[in-house]
């Protein structure tokens, strides 16, 4: 059993910043690739930013410059930092990883990120 718990987001102004944290507990290991995913109302949804299992990171070009995901391998944790934020970055944002030894997709409950003045 994995269990993912999100933290983080809120309402910023544009051009400020925020963190998401996305902490996994349970029966795993360590975590071998995670990717953030964001909707919009009325949109689809959209891959914001990832690290692979190589550790290898990737960008919605969307993002690229502003965000930045990293990980702390020690609390199971990633997060995503987001900086010079926009009103268009509105949107509930949910993380998605994958461990080692196990084929399956774990889903955080999803945070709501507001962008407004």
């Amino acid at each position: 059993q994995v269990q993912l718990v999100e933290s983080g987001g809120g309402l910023v102004q544009p051009g400020g910043s925020l963190r998401l944290s996305c902490a996994a507990s349970g029966s795993i290991f360590s975590i071998k690739s995670m990717a953030w995913y964001r909707q919009a109302p009325g949109k689809e949804r959209e891959l914001v930013a990832g690290f692979s299992s190589s550790g290898r990171t990737s960008y919605a070009d969307s993002v690229k410059g502003r965000f930045t995901i990293s990980r702390d391998n020690a609390k199971n944790t990633g997060y995503l930092q987001m900086n010079s934020l926009k009103p268009e970055d509105t949107a509930v944002y949910c993380c998605k990883i994958q461990i080692y030894g196990s084929a399956l997709d774990y889903w955080g409950q999803g945070r709501q990120v507001t962008v407004s003045s």
